[in-house]
């Protein structure tokens, strides 16, 4: 297992927010300010024309298509990100070629860490991977934008379960020291 930094330094702290995320929050608050002033200006213009009745134009009470509403509930929450790296795991093959899609597959991404977390059939592709991760980061921080993926955590074949018994050296780690 090979990765860089370490994993629990924050000790529970949630990451400060960064540029694009400050401009996200930013860019979102704006635009609810605006809606809300928006939306009393018509409440006021309906007031005085008799009360809130529906009319020919679009606004917010009509409903909206599904495309449209999944992507207002993930810019509002903030989940693109999260989105978009789902997106890049349905993708693998594409993204990694076919070969390596075969015997290397994603498993998780942590959002806090930005790290995503690949699991290989054999130390060889796990070893062949970890030698691609810097090409790999590069290409999926063009795909989903710049520092969405920090590190790309490669993980090794799990061994098969430990037995204890008569026969068993005292101290030796068993057939896990091969694996992994």
């Amino acid at each position: 297992m090979t990765e860089q930094g370490t994993p629990g330094s924050g000790a529970g702290k949630a990451p400060e927010p960064s540029g694009v995320d400050l401009a996200r929050v930013a860019l979102r608050a704006a635009k609810e300010a605006a809606r809300a002033r928006g939306d009393a200006a018509q409440q006021r213009k309906q007031a005085r024309r008799g009360g809130l009745r529906s009319g020919a134009r679009a606004d917010r009470r009509d409903p909206m298509a599904l495309g449209s509403a999944i992507s207002r509930l993930l810019s509002e929450r903030g989940w693109e990100a999260p989105a978009a790296v789902g997106g890049v795991m349905g993708r693998w093959p594409e993204i990694v070629g076919e070969d390596v899609a075969k015997h290397c597959e994603p498993e998780r991404y942590d959002e806090d860490e930005r790290v995503l977390v690949v699991r290989c059939d054999s130390t060889a592709w796990a070893t062949n991977l970890r030698l691609l991760a810097p090409t790999l980061v590069a290409r999926l921080n063009e795909d989903l934008g710049h520092g969405t993926v920090r590190l790309i955590k490669v993980v090794g074949p799990g061994g098969p379960a430990r037995r204890f018994g008569p026969l068993r050296a005292p101290g030796s780690t068993g057939p896990g020291d091969t694996y992994g």
